[in-house]
């Protein structure tokens, strides 16, 4: 669950309903969450305010999630970034890509709101774990 700090969520697709549903389920799971319709804008607002987490649909105008992908982890200050690619296509050569990349985890659309929360949470987890950051959870340390 996410603590007290608010968790700062990313959210990058260019289909608007799928984005606001995504939106709606995470910030109702406690997350502080920014959207962004495509690629171009999404790497503009991650600039802008680093996110703890990016979930990023695979298939959009202008810069794809593979692409952007590719850009965060070339970046110093990006590279640590966990991100969840989203994509309607399932297939081994899709995964790999993905994999291949450096994506923190991929899933199948559609995604259920446990999948998805499932996903970020054992994201932020690994994360938290690698760079030893520590999980006070809700309570900070005295």
């Amino acid at each position: 669950m996410p603590d007290s700090r608010k968790t700062r969520i990313l959210i990058i697709d260019d289909d608007i309903g799928f984005r606001d549903l995504l939106r709606i389920h995470l910030s109702s799971a406690g997350y502080q969450v920014q959207v962004a319709d495509d690629g171009v804008t999404g790497g503009r607002a991650l600039l802008a305010q680093p996110p703890d987490l990016i979930v990023s649909d695979v298939n959009m105008p202008f810069l794809d999630g593979f692409q952007l992908l590719s850009l965060l982890r070339a970046d110093a200050e990006t590279a640590a970034i966990p991100v969840i690619l989203l994509s309607g296509r399932s297939d081994g050569d899709t995964m790999a890509k993905a994999v291949e990349l450096g994506a923190a985890d991929f899933l199948t659309k559609p995604v259920t709101r446990d999948q998805l929360l499932e996903s970020i949470e054992a994201c932020l987890s690994r994360t938290k774990a690698r760079t030893g950051a520590p999980d006070y959870g809700s309570t900070p340390p005295v």
